[in-house]
C-alpha cells in the first residue's frame, strides 16, 4: 500500500451533495459563528498577558503581525473551502492533496487544537462566572479539586450543539452580539483615558528573561541559535506574535461547515474572511486602548481589561467587561464543540476512526456521537486538569495545520486545473509559499516544551493511525 494515497476529490465533491448533514447556513450565520470562536480568550486575557510578559505596548504590533500570517492562510482556506466544501477543512484538504497520512496528522493536531482551547476557555469562563457573580472558589476557581462550572457550561452547550446547527447558529450570533457591543464600549470609553506616556517605548528595549529559567521555557528560535533567553525587544514581539495567533485561529472552524452552508462557494469566503477582518481590527484597537490606559509592567495578568478601568474608576464598564468576557467565551466553546463533530465525523467516514463516529443523528442531522464523545473528553480535562499551561499547544496545532493548508493550494491547482474555483489565491504558488513559511517561522518562536509535548501528541496519533486507521480507512477498502 502506497504511503501518499490520496482521495479523489470527485469523491470528495459528491459525498458533500448526498445530504448527510442539513444545509442551513448563510454568510451571516458564518461570520457570527467566526467572530464567535476568535473574539474571547485573545481579547479579554492575552493581550494583556503578553504586554506584561513579553511585548509591552507592542503587543500592538504582535496582534498585527498575527493578523497578516492569519489573512494570508485564510486566502488559502477560502480557496480550498470554495473548491472542496466539506466537512474535515485541512484534514480533507490534505486527503484530497498530500495523501492519507497528512490527512490523519492535519486532523489529530486540529482535534488536539479545539478540544484543548475548549477546555482551558471553559475553565476561564468558569473562574469569571465566579467573580461575576460572587459564586465559591472551591468550585469555580483555578484551584477547585474539580472545576463543576467548567463541566456544566461544556455540558449545556453539548446538548445545543447536538440539538441541530441552525439552533447553535442563533445561540452564537446573539453572543456574538453582546460580546462585540462590550468591545466597542472599550474601545469608545478607553479612548478617552490613554495617556501617551502609557505608550512610549513603544517597542521596550530588550531586556534578559528570567534568570534561572529553563531552556525549555526558550522560543525554539532563541534556543537553536544560542541566543541568551530575552524578552521584549523585537524578539519579545515576535513571541507574543506566536502566543496570540491563539486569538485567531478559530476562523478555520468556518471550514469545516462546507456541507451545512446553502451556497458554500460564495458564503465561505465571505465568512473566513469578513470574520477574520472584524475580529483584526477589534483585536488591534482592543490592545492598543489597553495598553494606553495602564503602564504595561501593571496590567492585572488574571483580569486586565476589567483592571483597567477600574483603575480610572470607571467601575460599570468594568461590570460590563465580566459580562462580555462570560457571553464571549461561551460562544468559542459552542464553536469548538460544533467544530470537534464536523471533523471527527469526517474522520469516521473516511474510515480512519470508527464507522459510527462518521454517521450523523437521523432526526437532528448532527454527528452526535463525536459531539458527545468530544464533550467528555473536554469534561475531563476541564473539570481536573490546570492547563493555562498548555494554550500554547492551540497555536502550534492550528499554525500546522495552516502550513499544510497552504502547501495543498498550489499542489491541488497543479493535480486538478480543471477543477472549478470560485475564489482563488492571488500570486499563487508565491503567496501560499510566503504563508506556509509565515506560519513556520512563528511555530518557531513558540518554546522547546511545547514543541516536545506536540511531537509526543504526533507520536501517540501515528501509532493510532498504524495501528486502526491504515487498515480500515476507505482508501484500504478499495485496495
Amino acid at each position: 500500500m502506497s504511503i501518499t494515497r490520496t482521495l479523489d476529490v470527485n469523491e470528495v465533491l459528491a459525498r458533500q451533495e448526498s445530504g448527510e448533514l442539513k444545509r442551513r447556513l448563510r454568510a451571516r450565520d458564518l461570520v457570527g459563528f467566526g467572530v464567535g470562536i476568535i473574539i474571547g480568550t485573545g481579547i479579554f486575557t492575552l493581550a494583556g498577558v503578553e504586554a506584561k510578559t513579553h511585548a509591552g505596548p507592542a503587543v500592538t504590533l504582535s496582534f498585527v503581525i498575527g493578523a497578516v500570517v492569519a489573512g494570508l492562510a485564510a486566502l488559502c482556506y477560502a480557496e480550498l473551502a470554495s473548491s472542496v466544501p466539506t466537512a474535515g477543512s485541512a484534514y480533507t484538504y490534505a486527503f484530497a492533496t498530500l495523501g492519507e497520512v497528512f490527512a490523519w496528522i492535519i486532523g489529530w493536531d486540529l482535534l488536539l487544537e479545539f478540544a484543548l482551547g475548549a477546555a482551558v476557555v471553559s475553565r476561564g469562563w468558569s473562574g469569571y462566572l465566579a467573580n461575576l457573580l460572587g459564586l465559591p472558589q472551591e468550585w469555580f476557581g483555578e484551584e477547585a479539586t474539580v472545576n463543576v462550572g467548567a463541566v456544566a457550561i461544556i455540558a449545556v452547550l453539548t446538548v445545543v450543539a447536538v440539538l441541530g446547527i441552525r439552533e447553535s447558529a442563533r445561540v452564537t450570533n446573539v453572543l456574538v452580539l453582546v460580546k462585540v457591543a462590550v468591545c466597542v464600549l472599550i474601545i469608545a470609553v478607553g479612548v478617552f483615558f490613554i495617556k501617551g506616556a502609557n505608550l512610549t517605548p513603544f517597542i521596550p528595549p530588550a531586556q534578559p528573561g528570567e534568570s534561572g529559567a529553563s531552556v525549555l521555557h526558550q522560543p525554539v528560535v532563541q534556543a537553536g541559535l544560542g541566543l541568551e533567553q530575552s524578552v521584549y525587544g523585537i524578539g519579545g514581539v515576535l513571541s507574543a506574535a506566536a502566543i496570540v495567533f491563539f486569538a485567531y485561529t478559530g476562523f478555520e472552524a468556518l471550514a469545516n461547515l462546507g456541507e451545512e452552508t446553502r451556497n458554500p462557494r460564495k458564503d465561505l469566503r465571505i465568512g473566513i474572511l469578513g470574520a477574520l477582518g472584524v475580529c483584526a481590527l477589534l483585536y488591534i484597537a482592543v490592545s492598543l486602548v489597553l495598553t494606553g490606559m495602564v503602564p504595561f509592567t501593571d496590567i492585572d495578568a488574571s483580569a486586565p481589561l476589567a483592571a483597567a478601568f477600574d483603575s480610572v474608576g470607571q467601575h460599570w464598564v468594568s461590570a460590563l467587561i465580566s459580562l462580555g468576557a462570560v457571553t464571549g467565551l461561551t460562544s468559542v466553546m459552542m464553536v469548538e464543540l460544533v467544530t470537534i463533530g464536523r471533523i471527527g465525523f469526517a474522520m469516521g467516514r473516511d474510515g480512519l476512526l470508527p464507522k459510527p463516529i462518521g454517521t450523523t443523528h437521523p432526526r437532528w442531522g448532527t454527528p452526535h456521537r463525536m459531539t458527545i464523545g468530544g464533550a467528555v473528553l473536554i469534561a475531563l480535562l476541564a473539570a481536573f486538569v490546570p492547563i493555562t499551561e498548555l494554550s500554547d499547544m492551540v497555536s502550534i496545532g492550528a499554525l500546522s495545520a495552516m502550513v499544510i493548508v497552504a502547501i495543498a493550494v498550489p499542489v491541488l491547482r497543479h493535480k486538478r486545473p480543471d477543477l472549478k474555483r470560485p475564489f482563488m489565491v492571488p500570486l499563487s504558488p508565491a503567496l501560499p509559499i510566503i504563508a506556509a513559511l509565515a506560519c513556520l517561522y512563528l511555530m518557531l518562536n513558540l518554546d522547546v516544551l511545547t514543541w516536545i509535548r506536540f511531537a509526543v501528541w504526533l507520536a501517540i496519533g501515528l501509532v493510532i493511525y498504524f495501528a486502526y486507521g491504515r487498515r480500515h480507512s476507505r482508501l484500504a477498502v478499495k485496495e
